[in-house]
């Protein structure tokens, strides 16, 4: 597996559709938006590397996406 140094420029894995952007904990609601498809970079058990609004890659719970 490449660096997460180049996860943003490396290609996407898959696409996923954010289904909400309730954070308990987190503020997200400025950085994924429910309904739009963002580019998977990288995955773990729990999280999604995702493309997200800001332009650079973020993780987040795989429970935002459908």
């Amino acid at each position: 597996m490449s660096s997460f140094k180049e996860w943003l420029h490396a290609p996407a894995i898959r696409q996923v559709v954010c289904k909400h952007a309730d954070a308990e904990k987190y503020l997200v609601t400025n950085v994924l938006t429910p309904g739009k498809t963002y580019d998977v970079k990288n995955e773990t058990e729990e999280f999604l590397f995702v493309v997200d609004n800001t332009g650079k890659v973020g993780g987040y719970y795989k429970t935002y996406f459908e």
